[in-house]
């Protein structure tokens, strides 16, 4: 079996979960709160089957500009993502954000949907394909299949679940081997069955009755069941959404941004080296100052510490230290988005180096770090 993560983006109301719903037949939004609004506020989840031995999971993100955090609490494991732009109103600011955090987090596959076509007329929709193929210039949907489609009408749905299978069987699957990684996404309790957590696997597998770590909270429990779109599994590997019903341990104990691990595999920091790359268009960025530091399913406090650098400007690269205010869990190699403390907004992201630094002052580290060649040979002996 094949399996494969979709995550959608857009605008506020351009149809994301609409659209899962006519894809799968499953309505992503879960929360009593979002059936009354009628919008997204927390991830949702769906999963569409092929025939073949391919499974592509849905997370569904919130596209309010108010919710960023909780659509980059599942930006982090996904493979391929579904740009959705509704018809009637165009390319919005939470269309370009969302598309500046999924190359921020080298994402490299996905396609454009229009939504909402039976709003418009076709010579209104023919400026809108237009004025998206101008937007995507220059990103990783630059080329990308742009598919009208309505789930009113369920008009092109078909097609579309067909480009889905085509675009994410040229993705290449997470490798099952190295150590099990599963940043929490959600927590919840099931009467009969006690503390369950979800997320994507990052790497590695795990199995029924193993013995499986919370950190940075340091609980030591066991694997009761493990269960995947629904259905009970012996074991879960790389790549799968997964859900964990936890032997030994309370609800209250948890919380999204833990991780699920191998025990003794992993070591919680407050220090991480990177290198950090800043959005066009943004304000100057200097050394020391607080950010919001999104890593895998975590949001946290961090002053950052520029090295050889006082500020970093817009489009620049450079390498960095994060200090943060609580633990996380991470590795070389990972993809991280950074905000602003205030006003909230995404201002740049990049590539976590070292998980276990030391503090040093930007004017010590002219021989610290490495070429590019270098710095992706040290990634992957620390990813094996």
């Amino acid at each position: 079996m094949q399996y494969r993560i979709l995550g959608t983006a857009g605008h506020i109301d351009h149809g994301k979960s609409a659209l899962v719903k006519a894809l799968t037949g499953i309505d992503p939004d879960r929360l009593k709160e979002e059936k009354e609004r009628g919008i997204t506020i927390d991830l949702g989840f769906a999963d569409l089957r092929f025939s073949d031995d391919l499974t592509v999971g849905i997370v569904d993100v919130p596209g309010h500009e108010r919710l960023i955090r909780n659509m980059l609490a599942g930006a982090g494991g996904i493979d391929l993502v579904l740009l959705v732009i509704a018809a009637n109103e165009g390319v919005m600011p939470q269309s370009r954000e969302h598309l500046h955090i999924c190359n921020l987090l080298n994402i490299k596959s996905g396609l454009i949907a229009i939504s909402k076509v039976d709003l418009v007329e076709q010579e209104w929709l023919d400026l809108v394909q237009e004025d998206v193929r101008n937007f995507v210039k220059g990103t990783f949907l630059e080329g990308a299949d742009i598919i009208p489609v309505s789930a009113k009408t369920m008009f092109n749905t078909n097609l579309l679940k067909e480009k889905i299978k085509e675009v994410a069987l040229k993705v290449e699957q997470k490798s099952s081997k190295g150590i099990f990684r599963l940043p929490v996404d959600r927590v919840f309790s099931l009467k009969g069955f006690g503390t369950v957590v979800t997320g994507t696997a990052v790497s590695g597998s795990i199995s029924v009755n193993d013995d499986v770590e919370i950190l940075p909270s340091n609980i030591a429990c066991k694997v009761r069941g493990l269960h995947s779109h629904g259905k009970p599994i012996q074991s879960a590997y790389a790549g799968q959404r997964v859900a964990i019903n936890l032997q030994g341990v309370e609800k209250e104990a948890l919380k999204r941004g833990d991780a699920a691990v191998v025990p003794g595999k992993f070591i919680s920091t407050k220090m991480l080296d990177a290198k950090i790359e800043l959005l066009q268009n943004v304000p100057v960025l200097k050394s020391r100052e607080i950010v919001h530091l999104h890593l895998g399913t975590t949001e946290n406090m961090a002053r950052i510490i520029l090295y050889e650098k006082d500020k970093i400007a817009p489009g620049e690269i450079c390498y960095c230290q994060f200090r943060l205010q609580e633990p996380i869990i991470a590795m070389s190699g990972d993809r991280f988005i950074i905000r602003r403390f205030s006003p909230l907004e995404t201002v740049g992201g990049g590539q976590i180096l070292d998980t276990i630094s030391q503090k040093m002052s930007h004017k010590k580290v002219s021989n610290t770090f490495m070429s590019s060649t270098q710095e992706h040979c040290l990634i992957k002996s620390l990813q094996k």
